[in-house]
């Protein structure tokens, strides 16, 4: 796979305490590279607004993260936001699974924010973060099929905030749940390799290994996705 194709995949990704509108500034312009732009820029809730107005009349999506990085809000504080964040100009969303739940094998409260926040969201897609780093085999497995019975529209391996971040060993776990559902039901659920993933050879690793399950078509921006800050300027070195 050319370098260029992976730029359309890139969800451009800023989360420091630091950040402020002009970091933000200068993240939107690499964005749009000369080989075209990114799928997305992902920045804090306070700086969507900054964002959208930076990117102007950019194909670039804004996406922010919600219930982050501990998944521990209260449902309806996250579906307020949710419904802010939308307001603001946010086309994308990722949020963290209610992680305590989850660890302790109760999912009920995965499903009721899933469904509650993808109500909102209508074409907007919905990417359910299952911060894999966390989890063993049989939760990855579960918080992946209740968050796509809930309407998740893309499963997001980590917040970038833990030790562990994404490995190819959970992608395959998610990605084996997102083909059976398509057997299923025909719906491809996107998948999103996110902390850790830094370097051109390993965003091919992900790549291959979602071929190899899902199928060679299954690698473009509406259901696959990189989020990552400096994978850009591997692919950019590769190029």
């Amino acid at each position: 796979m050319h370098p260029k194709t992976l730029i359309a995949l890139l969800d451009l990704t800023s989360l420091n305490d630091s950040d402020n509108r002009d970091t933000i500034n200068v993240l939107c312009r690499h964005a749009n590279t000369v080989y075209g732009p990114v799928a997305s820029v992902c920045v804090y809730p306070h700086l969507v607004k900054y964002a959208k107005q930076a990117l102007g009349n950019s194909l670039v999506k804004v996406a922010t993260v919600l219930n982050f990085p501990y998944g521990d809000q209260p449902s309806e504080d996250v579906r307020s936001e949710a419904a802010v964040m939308l307001t603001e100009g946010a086309d994308e969303i990722d949020m963290v699974v209610p992680l305590t739940d989850v660890q302790a094998n109760q999912f009920q409260t995965t499903t009721q924010v899933v469904t509650s926040v993808k109500a909102l969201m209508k074409q907007c897609p919905l990417k359910v973060i299952l911060e894999t780093g966390v989890l063993d085999s049989s939760q990855i497995e579960a918080a992946a099929m209740a968050a796509i019975e809930a309407g998740a529209d893309f499963l997001k391996t980590s917040t970038g905030k833990t030790k562990v971040g994404a490995t190819l060993a959970a992608a395959e776990i998610m990605l084996g749940v997102i083909v059976k559902h398509y057997e299923h039901t025909g719906h491809w659920v996107g998948f999103k390799a996110s902390g850790g993933v830094r370097t051109y050879e390993q965003a091919l690793d992900y790549i291959k290994l979602a071929q190899s399950i899902c199928g060679n078509d299954y690698i473009q921006p509406d259901t696959f996705r990189f989020g990552a800050s400096s994978l850009l300027n591997s692919i950019l070195e590769q190029i």
